[in-house]
């Protein structure tokens, strides 16, 4: 595989924070009334930023949020921040790895405060430099919708055609392929079950990697 450019997307492909961050979803549904497991959350609002990821809340519970969420989403947020949260296995070493000339770009459903927060904590926010981009933020239409793959093409001024893009969430893998990119679904972050790779490559994913020497070794 040669690329002109990586398109990486954040939580569970660079961040352990996938499984984390919804089971603090979980608990709070089901403390409000609404018993939901860690892997019904992850299932269902997985890879979602902004008005969509409320509104499939909202979908699931049947009616509004309680008015405490998003001071109670705000809070563990924070929390997260301040503390940090464990790379996937291997991702610093790759990133270390890539030649410094290469374009690349982070294109994540999450804010850009967590993006550059976290980035900062792994001690590679110079890998990227500006090109940190945020479905709720730099676009109207998040993931699944292609659109922040695109956009992040277009800032690095590399055409979508050939850009290698790396994503883990079905919500993230459905947006990349309609971009037009070739895209690897990344299998490495604790959250992924026994039958990730199916569930990606039921939504066509030829390129699958368990880790990051398997994504180098497809780079050669």
């Amino acid at each position: 595989m040669k690329f002109a450019a990586i398109l990486f997307d954040f939580d569970g492909v660079l961040i352990e924070s996938e499984y984390s961050g919804n089971k603090h979803i979980a608990d709070f549904l089901t403390a409000a009334g609404h018993p939901t497991s860690p892997e019904e959350s992850m299932a269902n609002f997985m890879g979602y930023s902004g008005a969509e990821f409320h509104r499939r809340l909202e979908d699931w519970i049947g009616g509004p949020m309680p008015a405490h969420w998003e001071d109670e989403r705000r809070a563990e947020n924070d929390r997260v921040l301040a503390e940090g949260i464990d790379e996937v296995a291997g991702a610093v070493a790759f990133l270390r790895g890539l030649p410094a000339g290469l374009p690349k770009a982070v294109v994540s459903s999450s804010s850009t405060r967590w993006l550059h927060a976290h980035l900062a904590h792994l001690g590679v926010a110079d890998i990227f430099g500006e090109h940190v981009y945020s479905g709720a933020e730099h676009v109207t239409h998040g993931k699944p919708a292609p659109d922040l793959y695109l956009y992040a093409a277009r800032q690095l001024g590399v055409a979508i055609e050939h850009c290698l893009i790396l994503e883990d969430s079905p919500v993230g893998v459905t947006g990349a392929l309609a971009s037009g990119a070739t895209v690897v679904g990344l299998c490495a972050g604790s959250h992924c079950s026994a039958d990730h790779a199916d569930r990606l490559r039921a939504l066509g994913i030829e390129n699958i990697a368990h880790d990051f020497n398997e994504i180098a070794r497809m780079l050669g």
